[in-house]
């Protein structure tokens, strides 16, 4: 029996609708005209497909979870393995910028609904969740306090990136890749720096030690 979408739970045609969304939220703004219309384009049934998101943050929620997975395919492990670590993040943005390009008008919509004071929480979440999928994506094994720094300092990279892609009319993108390569550069420069100086000298260095001299001299 071959098995169509009308035989997809609801489960199921969730990602498939997501990836649909933007064509149409750039039109009809995040929401149940949306859906309807992605149905429409994929043959799903309307009345199933009106069950599948709970809000229009639901639905942007899901769109950036289709990203997630589109940036895998696109830029696939055998890819990164021979890449240093710079270059691997830098692909793996560029990668995501790549697959909302075709939708930067639903992008628009989708953060200026994720600014709303209501809608912040499900914003940080969103970003911490892109910025882990893309350090673990880049071969990160981090559980230290380095794996919160690492992903709280790309997330904002991320997003700062993202405003400046979404008004960018340079040839290729070229701005954004300029303004990426720069916030990358800083990251490398502060992970090399923080390495520096949590390793400390083979002398037996010690932050703590140091900072403790610093407050109680010797006599």
């Amino acid at each position: 029996m071959v098995e169509t979408l009308q035989d997809y739970t609801l489960d199921d045609l969730r990602p498939i609708l997501a990836a649909e969304l933007p064509k149409h939220a750039a039109f009809d703004g995040w929401n149940q005209k949306a859906v309807e219309n992605s149905a429409s384009a994929l043959g799903i049934d309307p009345v199933v497909a009106a069950l599948v998101f709970a809000s229009k943050t639901d639905m942007i929620d899901a769109w950036f979870a289709s990203v997630d997975a589109a940036m895998g395919t696109a830029v696939p492990p055998e890819a990164l393995a021979p890449m240093k670590i710079r270059a691997r993040i830098t692909a793996l943005v560029e990668a995501r910028l790549a697959h909302v390009a075709a939708n930067r008008e639903a992008l628009r919509r989708a953060l200026a609904i994720l600014a709303m004071p209501q809608n912040l929480p499900l914003a940080g979440r969103l970003v911490w969740r892109a910025a882990d999928t893309m350090w673990r994506a880049a071969g990160d094994k981090a559980t230290d306090y380095n794996h919160y720094s690492k992903r709280t300092i790309l997330g904002s990279v991320y997003t700062a990136t993202l405003s400046v892609f979404i008004d960018d009319e340079s040839e290729g993108h070229a701005d954004t890749r300029a303004f990426l390569a720069r916030r990358i550069d800083g990251i490398m420069r502060f992970e090399k720096a923080k390495a520096q100086l949590t390793k400390g000298p083979k002398t037996g260095f010690s932050i703590s030690r140091f900072l403790g001299q610093l407050r109680y001299p010797a006599g």
